[in-house]
């Protein structure tokens, strides 16, 4: 009878070989599915290049340090760069960085107001100038004011909203206008619409104000009581008119709907004159105001033509309390942002924002948001405050030391903060 012969035993490092090309293929078939989607192709971060390895200093505190260092050089080199699909802007930090100066000055560009003109009117610091916001995944790129001029060659590009949305208009014509020459440019002021043209691009960049975008007897003839302020929350043609064939329009309002009282709003015609209104609460009133401007953008806005954007609120910052200063006078005298992730104060209504994102979120015409709130919320250091006017004259020196009454907190110095809002613009654009 014949003896069956054991079968000789596979060695161990051909079965070790065999493991793992099956699990390469697994996990190469398996990754190369997941990255075909588009948002996983998004969320890839490029490997950081790894510099030397810093020796050791035999100094606790020193390596310490320099392993800090070198973390936060990683996570720079992880960024992203910039993509508007992807990178999350509202968090990040703001970074001094002393070698940041603006491109332009309050002495230097002849278009800015007086009540955002800090410098001139006697501010003495100037740190708040040289502060960057820095996304946690992504790069911010700078703005570059050639490419800001090519993107609306040919175009007109318009700012609509209050005083804050006029800021940002301001901003954007100075961030760009010393680089025109004085014959290729001209400015006309008006009471409602203002248009700076730069002939050699064919390009205008206007503002238009509707401080609540809908209609008002306060548009133009300003009420300064918001009580004697009546609002017809579904009209908005006499606006509206201003702004058929703009290619571009930034959108704003905020500001005049928080004046912390019920907003008398009016539906239909004035059969009665400025009678038969009803008092809403501000949030009501929004949402009717801006369904109202949500149905003229879709009816009216052809989305191969005109590209859309909204500017989120600009906060207050009335209350050092939402900081923790204690003894502090709204927001003067202060020299730093809030440093505090995710810092929110009592400036911001996220009742308004809820709104804002339901109602662009149901329209036809795609609308991308300008979201300046989170960065702009810690920056205390940034208003006009007592360096401002009042009624065409700058502030005295009596009505500066009275900070409670007159700092005001709402505008920003310009340069600054709305220069973030115009570099995070170019970058969608």
């Amino acid at each position: 009878m014949s003896t069956i012969k054991p079968r000789s035993k596979l060695p161990l490092s051909l079965i070790t070989i065999v493991i793992c090309a099956f699990a390469f293929f697994a996990l190469f078939y398996a990754e190369r599915f997941t990255t075909l989607s588009p948002n996983s192709v998004l969320k890839f971060k490029s490997c950081s290049k790894k510099g030397p390895i810093a020796k050791s200093t035999n100094d606790p505190t020193t390596d310490r340090r320099t392993v800090e260092d070198n973390v936060e050089d990683l996570e720079e080199d992880e960024k992203l760069e910039f993509d508007p699909n992807s990178c999350d802007v509202a968090n990040g930090k703001w970074a001094y960085n002393a070698s940041n100066k603006p491109l332009y000055s309050d002495t230097t560009c002849p278009y800015l107001d007086m009540q955002v003109e800090c410098v001139k009117n006697g501010r003495p610091d100037s740190d708040y100038r040289h502060w960057e916001w820095q996304p946690d995944d992504c790069v911010l790129p700078r703005f570059n004011r050639e490419l800001a001029l090519e993107k609306i060659r040919g175009k007109r590009l318009m700012f609509v909203g209050d005083s804050l949305q006029r800021a940002q208009w301001q901003s954007f014509v100075c961030l760009v206008e010393s680089i025109i020459p004085k014959k290729q440019k001209s400015m006309r002021r008006g009471r409602a619409h203002s248009v700076f043209k730069v002939k050699e691009y064919n390009a205008t960049i206007e503002f238009y104000w509707a401080p609540f975008l809908v209609e008002s007897n306060s548009d133009l003839h300003i009420i300064a009581d918001p009580r004697e302020r009546i609002l017809r929350v579904d009209s908005i043609s006499k606006h509206a008119k201003h702004w058929i064939g703009v290619d571009i329009l930034v959108f704003n309002t905020y500001v005049w709907w928080m004046s912390g009282l019920k907003i008398k709003s009016l539906w239909g015609s004035f059969p009665n004159g400025e009678e038969g209104f009803e008092e809403l609460d501000a949030p009501i009133a929004y949402r009717l105001g801006l369904k109202t401007w949500a149905n003229w953008v879709d009816s009216t806005v052809d989305r191969n033509k005109t590209r859309v954007f909204f500017t989120t609120m600009s906060p207050t910052h009335m209350r050092s309390a939402d900081w923790n200063h204690k003894g502090g006078i709204r927001c003067y005298n202060e020299t730093k942002p809030v440093m505090k992730k995710g810092h929110w104060g009592t400036g911001s209504d996220k009742r308004i924002m809820k709104v804002v994102i339901d109602i662009v979120g149901k329209m036809k015409v795609p609308v991308t948001f300008l979201n300046v709130t989170q960065l702009s919320e810690h920056r205390i250091d940034a208003h006009s405050s007592v360096y401002t006017e009042t009624e065409g004259h700058i502030l005295t020196d009596e009505q500066k030391a009275d900070p409670q009454r007159y700092a005001d907190c709402i505008h920003w110095c310009l340069p600054g903060v709305p220069d973030t809002w115009n570099q995070l613009f170019l970058a969608y654009l």
